[in-house]
């Protein structure tokens, strides 16, 4: 029963550990994010673009769009996949792999 309770509680430990990474990740995200975009604006607007020109200039927007991606897959491993593989899948690979080597020994 100990045990049992020990085990539920490392599964949300480390279910919680990746949404803290993730809100991490999102945190970062923003405001480096807002850094870079500033200073192409400003570096812009210093080259003599209007501010709407140096907004809606493309490289303002990639670093948001390349980086997005790695944000989007990181979600998608936090949030999605455990609800399409179930939330046990890693104890469960775990278990299959020490199986597999108990019987190849």
């Amino acid at each position: 029963m100990r045990q049992d309770s020990n085990l539920k509680f490392l599964k949300a430990k480390n279910r919680v550990e990746k949404l803290k990474q993730f809100y991490t990740h999102f945190a970062v995200f923003i405001v480096i994010n807002t850094v870079i975009s500033t200073v192409k604006i400003m570096n812009n607007m210093n080259n003599g673009e209007t501010f709407e020109d140096a907004f809606y200039d493309f490289s303002t927007f990639a670093s948001w769009l390349v980086w997005g991606v790695g944000l989007s897959l990181h979600a998608f491993s936090v949030f999605i996949l455990p609800l399409v593989l179930g939330h046990d899948w890693e104890a469960r690979k775990i278990e299959k792999y020490m199986n597999d080597e108990l019987q190849n020994d």
